[in-house]
C-alpha cells in the first residue's frame, strides 16, 4: 500500500488495537457481551463515487436521513467525510452482526444525527433480525475524519453469546432474516 492506502492500513490497525483495549477493560455484569467492530474508509473513494455515480450511489448506500444529513454537513466538513464514516459505520456493524457468506442491505444500517450532534445507530429489516437473534440490546457508535480518512468503531451490549445456527443465521431461515421489506 501507498499513501491513502497506507494510513488507512495504519489507522485501521490503531483504531483496531484502542477498540480491543477498551472492550476488553468492560466490567459486565455476568451474562453479558460486548462485541465491538471497527472500519476505516477513504473519504476521496466515496467522494469519487458520488462524482461518478451521484445519488445512484447515495441512495443505494444510505438512508434518506443519512443522505439529508450529508447535504447539511457541519462547518468544515464536506458530504463525502460523513458519508464516508457513516459508510465506517455500516461496515464494522456488519463486523459485529457476523453473518455467515452474506451481508443486510446497506440501507438496513443507519447512522442517525442527534440534536446534540452525537450519533446513535438503528438497524432494521434483515440487520434487526440478525441484532435480535445475537443477542443485541444496544449499540454505541462513534465516528471520526481526518487527513482523508474516516473511521467508525462499533460496540454492542449482548444480553448472552450469539445464537448460532445453520449457515450462521441464528437459526433464521433465509425469509425471515431478510425481514419485512424481503
Amino acid at each position: 500500500m501507498t499513501g491513502a492506502g497506507e494510513l488507512v492500513g495504519e489507522v485501521a490497525a490503531e483504531l483496531a488495537h484502542a477498540a480491543a483495549t477498551a472492550v476488553g477493560g468492560l466490567e459486565a455484569p455476568s451474562g453479558v457481551v460486548c462485541r465491538a467492530g471497527v472500519d476505516v474508509v477513504a473519504i476521496d473513494e466515496v467522494a469519487g463515487s458520488l462524482a461518478t455515480f451521484g445519488d445512484r450511489y447515495a441512495r443505494r448506500l444510505f438512508t434518506e436521513g443519512e443522505r439529508e444529513d450529508s447535504r447539511w454537513p457541519s462547518a468544515g466538513t464536506s458530504a463525502a467525510e460523513g458519508l464516508a464514516a457513516r459508510f465506517a459505520a455500516k461496515e464494522a456493524v456488519v463486523k459485529v452482526l457476523a453473518p455467515d457468506g452474506w451481508a443486510p442491505p446497506w440501507t438496513d444500517i443507519a447512522v442517525r444525527r442527534l440534536p446534540s450532534g452525537q450519533c446513535e445507530l438503528e438497524v432494521s429489516g434483515s440487520a434487526a433480525v440478525l441484532a435480535t437473534a445475537a443477542g443485541i440490546r444496544s449499540w454505541a457508535v462513534s465516528l471520526t475524519h481526518h487527513g482523508g480518512v474516516a473511521a467508525a468503531v462499533i460496540v454492542a451490549v449482548c444480553d448472552a453469546p450469539p445464537a448460532t445456527g445453520e449457515g450462521g443465521t441464528g437459526g433464521w431461515t433465509d425469509d425471515e432474516r431478510r425481514g419485512p421489506d424481503g
